[in-house]
């Protein structure tokens, strides 16, 4: 379906949890979240009701994120049903990979394709302290557990932090010359404000090609990331900047919420609620929720503040 601007939308992201096993420090305070009650969250059924209209509307993929999705009890069973939807032809997990050790190949075999793995560091002490208690060496065999699998894609996603990963970027490029993986720098976007960044944190994606002056551009493959690859590599090097140069006039997503939020952009408090909606009421309230999508996100900057209400965790990544 094309919104007001054009623009078709193919891609959903459902949320379904705000919990995680992880407190990343872009993405939800540290003591978690204030747990609501089931009531208010979508049920299995509805989360696949919403899936099923957005298939009608023309979506072909979806994006299971969190939260962590991996903690999200029967999430094998919801990626089973969601990959078999008519006019789904690709499934993909957001995951930090501490669970994939032992779930890796029930999600390969239900019908997931591609993994997304955050990992903004290759140092065990900048790891805990990022993730404020998480281990490196459990999302690392997270990381081999989805390779073994042999999923279609496995990308890994490093958040861009001025001060604290940036003297990384080339071992972290790295990893897509050593492993059939893609890399992903992505830009620090100004969501939660906890005071753990300041001014310095939030660089652009430029920081990358200075720092690898080696790189090769590759052809656009529809997504937001600008691609490249390294010499030799066996995969690529995307670039994505919501702050510094946004893709607002190539977004071709729609968001829903753990708790039934359907978000048309997500730097915009705007939501509409799906829950409890039946499959024709689903349908028109996605179709008028694309119609609605904004033409951009306005400025975002570490003054310009996201207007999206929420923390990273309680959207989807």
């Amino acid at each position: 379906m094309l919104d007001q601007y054009g623009r078709s939308i193919s891609y959903l992201r459902l949320s379904v949890t705000e919990l995680c096993n992880l407190r990343c420090r872009y993405c939800m305070p540290e003591d978690g979240v204030c747990k609501k009650n089931h009531d208010e969250m979508l049920t299995q059924e509805e989360m696949l009701t919403v899936v099923r209209a957005c298939a009608a509307l023309g979506v072909t993929k979806l994006r299971i994120t969190g939260g962590e999705p991996l903690v999200k009890p029967g999430i094998v069973e919801l990626c089973r049903k969601a990959a078999a939807t008519d006019g789904i032809c690709e499934v993909c997990v957001t995951t930090n990979g501490i669970l994939l050790p032992k779930l890796a190949r029930p999600l390969r075999e239900a019908g997931v394709s591609r993994l997304n793995i955050s990992l903004d560091t290759l140092v065990p002490e900048k790891y805990r302290h990022i993730t404020r208690y998480g281990e490196l060496d459990q999302a690392l065999a997270g990381i081999k557990a989805a390779l073994d699998e042999g999923f279609a894609k496995v990308k890994l996603n490093a958040v861009l932090i001025g001060g604290f990963n940036d003297d990384e970027i080339p071992a972290l490029a790295e990893l897509s010359r050593i492993y059939p993986v893609d890399v992903r720098f992505i830009e620090l976007m100004p969501m939660y404000d906890s005071g753990d960044f300041g001014p310095e944190a939030f660089i652009p994606y430029t920081r990358v090609t200075e720092a690898l002056p080696d790189l090769e551009p590759l052809p656009a493959d529809g997504s937001v990331a600008k691609l490249y690859r390294l010499p030799g590599a066996q995969g690529s090097i995307g670039l994505i900047s919501p702050v510094s140069a946004h893709f607002c006039a190539a977004c071709n997503r729609i968001r829903v919420t753990a708790d039934g939020k359907l978000k048309p952009c997500l730097h915009s408090a705007d939501e509409i609620s799906v829950k409890g909606l039946s499959y024709d009421a689903m349908v028109e309230t996605v179709r008028t929720a694309i119609l609605s999508k904004p033409k951009w996100h306005g400025e975002l900057s570490y003054l310009e503040r996201s207007r999206a209400a929420r923390n990273m965790n309680q959207i989807g990544g």
